[in-house]
């Protein structure tokens, strides 16, 4: 009954090898049913382990059913006709083995990035800058290992690789000095932390402003204000001074206002319900000074100044507060029956009979 078996397939070697290919096909569809239906049921979980691990394998999985069945079917190939083909068909198994792999591994490391980055799964979840910088690490050591397999398995001697790779740096850390300061530099962002991405950055040394989206080995990119992309070189930032506004607690109110010197009588009323009035704004920090002050004597107004901080960081919230405020130190001054002065001069002309007498005298005086 074998014998017979295997006649027909010698026979009908063609039929057998769709087959394989049929199978293949069916055996993907129904592991990518599998893997759909248990990552949409992994997503309810707070667990971000199961829908990392699944989302990650699901694609490597079904790439690897087609890859193992269109070896099988090659190597089924190979052994009705006798073509010689095991040899290099089994050192492309072991390289398309340790590339699947690697996929697997770098999927896994981006996917447990954005769990550990996300609130959903932690209630104190990995700063995104701490984050990319751990998967960039993970992802190299993940393709550098996996060359280094790959060569292993053709016959390379690694060791050699390596000894070469180290002679190799030494010209290249000549050749790349810049290159080098750059990298240590994003290193130095990463230890020290001065800004992460979504930060609010600018410095007082360049004309570097705006929001940090992305810091990579080499350079940096600030996104600035008026939407341009800004590449900062990452060795830039070890010799220039940065400001994060973003890690700002408060903002600053810190304005000056002049009223009339006709109205000198009203200033003091209007200094006290000033500050009484920011003691008692909601939006205004009270744990923090709070100060409202004559302050001088100016050319056309007397002049008082406002000083206190906004619990709001939030730069478009801060205007508002700050309008706010504003708005109701005009209300006290006009209740008080007062104005805000703007800047004025006041001639004064003698009368015509000094006049008159001035010029007799200097017409006197050139006789």
């Amino acid at each position: 009954m074998l014998e017979e078996f295997m006649t027909w397939v010698n026979e009908n070697w063609i039929i057998v090898l769709f087959a394989i290919v049929a199978l293949a096909l069916f055996f993907n569809l129904v592991a990518r049913y599998i893997f759909k239906f248990l990552i949409k049921r992994s997503r309810n979980s707070s667990n971000f382990w199961d829908d990392a691990l699944l989302e990650a394998i699901s694609a490597p999985v079904e790439w690897a059913i087609w890859v193992f069945g269109l070896n099988f079917a090659v190597l089924f190939t190979d052994n009705i006709n006798e073509l010689g083909w095991h040899s290099v068909v089994s050192k492309i198994n072991t390289s398309l083995v340790v590339v699947l792999v690697s996929w697997f591994l770098l999927r896994l490391v981006s996917r447990m990035e954005a769990n550990l980055t996300s609130d959903k799964y932690l209630e104190k979840p990995m700063d995104l800058t701490t984050g990319t910088a751990i998967r960039k690490l993970l992802q190299a050591s993940v393709v550098i290992t996996s060359v280094l397999v790959i060569l292993q398995s053709y016959g390379v001697s690694v060791s050699g690789v390596l000894a070469f790779g180290g002679i190799g740096g030494l010209a290249v850390g000549f050749a790349a000095q810049d290159l080098l300061a750059n990298f240590f530099g994003a290193i130095m962002i990463y230890m020290d932390k001065p800004f992460a991405v979504g930060d609010w950055v600018r410095s007082p040394d360049r004309e570097i402003e705006g929001t940090v989206e992305d810091i990579g080995w080499r350079r940096t990119l600030i996104r600035t204000f008026d939407k341009r992309a800004l590449y900062v070189p990452n060795s830039a930032f070890n010799k220039i001074s940065v400001e994060n506004p973003s890690r700002m607690t408060n903002r600053r109110i810190f304005e000056t206002v002049g009223v009339r010197y006709s109205d000198i009588g009203a200033v003091q009323n209007i200094v006290t319900r000033a500050k009484e009035m920011l003691e008692q704004h909601e939006d205004i920090d009270t744990d923090l000074i709070i100060m409202v002050n004559l302050n001088k004597f100016g050319a056309s107004s007397i002049d008082f100044f406002i000083y206190c901080y906004t619990k709001t960081t939030n730069w478009a919230e801060y205007h508002a507060v700050k309008q706010d405020v504003l708005f109701k130190v005009e209300s006290i001054i006009s209740e008080e029956n007062a104005e805000i002065a703007f800047p004025t001069q006041t001639l004064h002309v003698a009368p015509v009979e000094i006049l008159a007498s001035q010029i007799n005298e200097k017409s006197d005086a050139k006789k």
